[in-house]
């Protein structure tokens, strides 16, 4: 019993610190993101550093060199994603977009060499439809809706300012129809749920039979 609880305890640590890192991958591409929104090229030294050392966090023994331009930047803070989500036991196919290979990132070309990030919801479990990967999906959806309104954001600055409002305004639209295929696609995986859990319900068994 006891060496049991001890196995438990170190598997929640170790999905408590997979957890972790990817929440710091998170806060990590949506800077990276934003730097790109605001036409930056090169990465700060602060966040080459932090890249840097989620790598060593994960545990590489040589870590990549801190990336200069923001393009090796997201890359490498992918590459990181796409290591955890494989660890995740539950989970473990990695997020991956029709007609690319596992471990590329999805990119979409918006406007004038303007590139967006277009996030895919987490594939479902192997067995039986569980409640964190519900939650992840949902998380997904959020994450779209704010990356919309910073980018609506932007796109209303860069039309005030005079400075490339189309190239934002691009990358707005994108930004929502991201959003919006994520929310109808979690729709229909809610409704499917749902629909799935009545069925077995005792009562919709009686009401059939009635």
């Amino acid at each position: 019993m006891a060496a049991a609880t001890i196995e438990r305890d170190d598997h929640e640590a170790v999905e408590d610190r997979r957890r972790s890192l990817m929440a710091e991958s998170d806060c990590l591409l949506d800077d990276v993101e934003r730097l790109r929104l605001d036409d930056e090229v090169e990465v700060p030294q602060r966040l080459r550093e932090a890249i840097r050392a989620l790598h060593v966090r994960l545990g590489r023994s040589d870590p990549p060199t801190p990336p200069s331009t923001l393009h090796a930047a997201h890359d490498l803070v992918f590459a990181v994603q796409q290591r955890l989500m494989a660890a995740n036991p539950k989970h473990p196919r990695p997020n991956r977009h029709a007609g690319r290979p596992g471990g590329q990132p999805v990119i979409t070309l918006v406007r004038e060499n303007s590139l967006w990030k277009l996030l895919t919801l987490p594939p479902p479990p192997s067995g039986e439809v569980d409640e964190e990967w519900l939650e992840l999906v949902e998380c997904t959806v959020e994450r779209a809706w704010d990356r919309w309104c910073y980018a609506q954001q932007h796109a209303i600055s860069a039309a005030h300012e005079r400075y490339k409002p189309q190239v934002a305004l691009a990358v707005a639209r994108t930004a929502w129809s991201n959003y919006w295929d994520l929310y109808l696609e979690a729709e229909e995986i809610r409704g499917r749920v749902s629909g799935a859990t009545s069925s077995r319900s005792p009562g919709s068994a009686a009401t059939r039979r009635e």
